[in-house]
């Protein structure tokens, strides 16, 4: 654990809500742009060319960063990790979803909701765009802040990118379709190591936040049994700490997809867009507070 690193864990968050995300020329849409070259060079739909294409393209990258740290300091580690943390990205992403639903704009929330989620939206109706809204913010409330914040605090600048590149590269790489079948598998499950720990933090924080005991069931009935080992236990514990139903059906790529049904109570509505918000928001200075008294302590 790095002892300076959980130090800085409240800056990062706070220039993470003061900045947000660049408008223009992001890292990871360049590493993006980098991955895709790389892919349609090395891609022959086997495991060991996933396997090296994942070490190109994410190795120098982490190892750079590591020289630049030793050379610039502690500001050049906020910095990265600031770039890696999506939080204020992710509700910028989600708001305009909400205000839309709200306003009865069938259209916009149906485009705005096809920027975050791989299902198709043509035909979703209000309690479809809601679900999928706050599935995408529970689910990325672990993916995109709680593990870059862990891995910031376990290994500085260079844990947080390692994890964002690689977090990238199984969004990018990690279906299971013909293309990506064996050539994202590493990537995939590089993944599913690195957010094994941040999923299961996320979620027993996800129990702190609401109704504790039926998150806490939700996650061990249903979340276990969810086709994705980390997004089940955070989507279960969230829907049961906020009272609602996610999962069920989705159409993906044109085929129905028969989902679990994770949590209790009533369909989601707009404004539970903003309740699933604001558990993770602060669940999130809830660990950044964590991390500041163990780093003063240790």
């Amino acid at each position: 654990m790095d002892i300076n690193s959980l130090l800085l864990l409240p800056l990062v968050v706070l220039f993470d809500a003061l900045f947000g995300e660049p408008k223009y020329y992001h890292p990871l849409v360049g590493f993006g742009y980098l991955s895709n070259a790389i892919e349609k060079i090395f891609n022959n739909n086997t495991i060991l060319a996933g396997v090296f294409a994942w070490l190109i393209v994410v190795l120098p990258l982490v190892f750079i960063c590591w020289l630049a740290v030793d050379v610039l300091g502690w500001w050049f580690e906020v910095i990265i990790a600031t770039l890696a943390l999506g939080a204020n990205s992710l509700w910028q992403h989600a708001k305009p979803i909400q205000q839309a639903l709200e306003n009865n704009d069938l259209q916009r929330a149906r485009q705005r909701v096809s920027w975050i989620v791989s299902r198709n939206t043509s035909k979703l109706n209000k309690e479809d765009i809601s679900k999928a809204t706050v599935e995408s913010l529970l689910e990325n409330g672990s993916d995109a802040i709680f593990a870059t914040l862990f891995w910031f605090a376990i290994a500085g600048a260079e844990g947080a990118l390692l994890y964002r590149l690689s977090n990238t590269l199984d969004a990018m790489w990690g279906y299971k379709n013909e293309r990506y079948h064996y050539f994202g598998r590493f990537s995939a499950r590089v993944d599913d190591i690195l957010n094994w720990i941040p999923a299961r933090l996320t979620s027993i924080s996800y129990c702190l936040y609401g109704d504790t005991l039926t998150a806490w069931k939700c996650w061990q009935i249903q979340g276990t049994k969810w086709y994705s080992p980390n997004a089940g236990p955070v989507m279960a514990a969230g829907a049961g700490a906020l009272g609602v139903k996610l999962g069920g059906a989705a159409v993906y790529n044109g085929k129905l997809k028969q989902r679990l049904e994770l949590g209790v109570g009533h369909a989601p509505v707009a404004k539970d867009i903003t309740r699933a918000w604001l558990m993770i928001r602060t669940s999130m200075l809830w660990w950044c507070f964590i991390g500041l008294i163990l780093g003063i302590v240790f």
